[in-house]
């Protein structure tokens, strides 16, 4: 895809979002006849994030497109899981779905730094602003938009680890086997772990059955959302990370929509995103507290000398990934600015 296309692009999408609320366009998109996108999420229909994100989605923009935009909405599995959403969006197979930045770490250089670095941003609101205002989000669409993907970031939220199993030293988690992904899976391994890829839709049964001791699915609201509590008892502090979640977009079916229609799209996904993040640290805050007082979970804090080794880890991580190129090279920076700025380095 050549740069003229994307620059287009970017000129309807300005133009776009400035015409959403003429109701004469929106009738101009009822004339032409009712859209309905599939979206294939990465997240199971258990998935607090399926319907506290995804759903409303969909029903605003149902509402403010009048019924003329529609979206159908498919859980994980349903046409394909995981790293393959990225290739069915990619294709046209689905024009929409929802990943975890982890999942295309091959297909743009900064992907890992939208994912997040773990033990780098301790706050939400500094990786909303990294994203946004920064502009991580848009290093890695250099690339994706080349492939013909467009990713918008859909909510920032925290990473930690239930486990079945207390961990009370090093010596504890040395082989502890976690369910992880991306640069997290370098990051636990690095201090003594076993971790390994699982997809959500297999999850809990690996949980139930043994295969894996714990996992990493969001925080408190994915632990909760997900059963896990139920064969996970000890739910481990501090934040790990904070992370993205996102939703990838196949470029020609989104500049084959009217007008109007891309720029409701566009402009509640971009609205959604800081709202959704302030919302869900509230309710990171009620799940703990249901957690404890209805599954009888204990949240724990990591010990010391497992602490030290990930922050060894997540220094070499950090210089790793910036290494894969331009543009992870300057997400690099905005990461190692913004801590200088907030005194973490």
């Amino acid at each position: 895809m050549s740069n003229s296309h994307i620059n287009r692009r970017s000129v309807l999408r300005g133009a776009a979002v400035a015409a959403v609320a003429s109701p004469a366009l929106v009738g101009k998109a009822l004339a032409a006849g009712e859209v309905t996108w599939r979206v294939q999420a990465h997240w199971p229909k258990a998935s607090s994030s399926f319907t506290d994100s995804l759903q409303v989605i969909a029903d605003l923009l149902e509402e403010k497109t009048e019924g003329a935009f529609k979206l159908e909405l498919l859980g994980a599995g349903e046409f394909a899981k995981g790293p393959d959403i990225y290739n069915i969006v990619r294709k046209g197979v689905v024009p929409m779905g929802t990943i975890s930045p982890s999942y295309i770490s091959d297909n743009a250089q900064a992907a890992t730094f939208v994912y997040g670095i773990p033990g780098t941003l301790r706050q939400a609101w500094e990786m909303e602003h990294a994203m946004k205002n920064l502009g991580v989000e848009d290093l890695v669409n250099k690339e994706l938009n080349e492939d013909g993907v467009h990713l918008m970031c859909e909510k920032v939220l925290p990473t930690e680890m239930t486990v079945s199993k207390k961990i009370e030293s090093a010596a504890d988690f040395q082989g502890l086997k976690i369910r992880s992904s991306g640069a997290m899976l370098d990051y636990l391994a690095a201090a003594g772990a076993a971790p390994q890829y699982i997809p959500g839709s297999e999850l809990y049964q690996s949980l139930s059955s043994g295969v894996v001791d714990g996992a990493h699915w969001g925080a408190a609201i994915g632990a909760q959302s997900m059963s896990l509590w139920e064969v996970c008892k000890y739910h481990y502090k501090p934040v790990l990370a904070q992370t993205t979640d996102a939703f990838i977009m196949n470029i020609d079916a989104v500049e084959a929509l009217p007008d109007d229609l891309r720029g409701a799209l566009e402009e509640i996904i971009t609205t959604r995103f800081f709202l959704r993040s302030a919302e869900y640290q509230h309710k990171e805050a009620i799940a703990i507290t249901e957690g404890v007082a209805k599954d009888g979970i204990e949240v724990m804090q990591l010990p010391d000398d497992v602490l030290e080794m990930l922050a060894a880890a997540s220094a070499k991580i950090l210089e790793t990934e910036g290494q894969k190129g331009e543009h992870a090279a300057k997400a690099a920076d905005v990461y190692r600015t913004l801590m200088k700025d907030m005194g973490y380095a």
